[in-house]
């Protein structure tokens, strides 16, 4: 039986509005929240192998805000890029011209979480304007190089096999059901039983939603290729960095030293979670964006 979400009734009150948009000759779905004609607007952009329901939890809190979250080129809905690759820079150059196509080019305040906040930090320090940038569980430093370093040459090797074998035996590989628990259980931190059975669902759901396992692959080497620090110090916006304490993919050090490189930034730790605040602590993290843009406000437990 499907678990229910924790958060639907919630959700239920601010029903999403699907749209679709070509950009950079390829289709990209999104979804809004929220009342359209808000003076504020939040652009969110979600992790790696996820969509935009990965970030619906902190929609559902947010009340009085328009919020547009798309599903990044070659996840969920979202077709692959045309003409450009899928690392950093092609996904930065994505999002400059999906904001600047809806019109609201330095005006929306833009959140990424995890691979996100790569990728939006990169189309910042590229020209992307706005306001005030949020980045929740951001990436802060080399997954290469950092505690995890082994584990991430080990999943790369495991994805550059899965590509390199034949279709038939290489893309069952990549979406197999004990590759996506084993993630899961390696994030999930909460110990209330029926959040995790959604977490886990939500994962088995939504994450082996991509395109093909080239660009797969190219947007795994971009997320363990890249992190927020290369791009920091060229950010001069307002930041909000909200961290967790427990992060596997990001230690708490490192984003402390993260939150030294920008130029005006305030870094918000969460205990007792750690990659999956947006799962985990959707209603905290709202609190912390509401406070921090000066707008909106969080709704009320089921209202």
């Amino acid at each position: 039986m499907k678990p229910a979400s924790p958060y639907g009734a919630l959700l239920d009150a601010t029903p999403a509005k699907h749209s679709e948009i070509a950009v950079l000759g390829s289709s990209t779905h999104y979804w809004e929240y929220g009342p359209a004609d808000a003076d504020t607007v939040l652009v969110l952009v979600h992790g790696f192998r996820g969509d935009h329901h990965g970030l619906e939890a902190v929609c559902a809190h947010l009340r009085g805000i328009r919020i547009v979250s798309p599903d990044l080129p070659g996840f969920g809905e979202s077709e692959p890029l045309t003409g450009h690759v899928h690392d950093i820079e092609g996904y930065a150059l994505w999002l400059d011209a999906f904001v600047g196509q809806l019109g609201l080019s330095g005006r929306a305040y833009i959140l990424g979480h995890s691979f996100g906040s790569i990728v939006v930090s990169a189309a910042l320090a590229r020209g992307l304007a706005t306001p005030q940038l949020i980045l929740v569980n951001p990436i802060a430093a080399p997954a290469l190089s950092g505690p995890n370093g082994v584990l991430s040459k080990i999943t790369l090797w495991f994805y550059q096999a899965a590509r390199a074998l034949p279709l038939a035996i290489g893309a069952p590989l990549l979406s197999n059901w004990l590759v996506v628990r084993v993630m899961s259980l390696a994030m999930v931190k909460t110990r209330n039983p029926e959040l995790r059975r959604w977490v886990h669902q939500q994962h088995h759901a939504h994450f082996s939603s991509y395109a093909n396992r080239d660009s797969l692959l190219e947007a795994f080497e971009a997320s363990i290729g890249s992190d927020v620090s290369m791009f920091a110090e060229s950010i001069t916006v307002p930041t909000l960095l909200i961290g967790a304490r427990n992060d596997p993919i990001s230690p708490v050090p490192a984003q402390e030293r993260l939150h030294t490189l920008f130029a005006d930034s305030q870094l918000e730790i969460f205990d007792n979670v750690g990659h999956l605040i947006h799962y985990e602590r959707p209603r905290e993290a709202a609190e912390l964006i509401v406070s921090f843009l000066g707008a909106g406000t969080v709704a009320e437990p089921h209202s």
